[in-house]
């Protein structure tokens, strides 16, 4: 199965850009759907986005679309995150997840990563 490790968080002023990275350290990633999802203290887990097992399919959420980018590189078994114009209310953990179907509710994926704390101060 599918084992997540994901990277790139940090502090960032409101208006910046991170771009988080997920590894998958199995030879697998290539059959899995792949989401990222989003935890602020005190809340649900949130959709952020999704991306097919090739790519020609991404999903975001509302609140992020036109500003943050889902990609996936299947030859290196990683999905990342671009977040341009970042908002105070990004602020969170940010998870990805691998699923056999695109979904956008955390039951949708079985396997996930430990997480990535992304801070935007204002």
């Amino acid at each position: 199965q599918v084992q997540l490790a994901e990277s790139g968080g940090g502090l960032v002023q409101a208006g910046g850009s991170l771009r988080l990275s997920c590894a998958d350290s199995t030879r697998t990633f290539a059959i899995y759907r792949m989401g990222w999802f989003r935890q602020a203290p005190g809340q649900e887990r949130e959709f952020v986005s999704a991306i097919s097992r090739t790519g020609d399919q991404t999903y975001y959420a509302d609140s992020v679309k036109g500003r943050f980018t889902i990609a996936r590189d299947n030859a290196k078994s990683t999905v990342y995150l671009q977040m341009n114009s970042l908002k105070s209310e990004d602020t969170g953990s940010y998870y990805c997840a691998a699923g056999i179907f695109v979904g956008t509710t955390p039951s949708d994926y079985p396997y996930w990563g430990q997480g990535t704390q992304v801070t935007v101060s204002s």
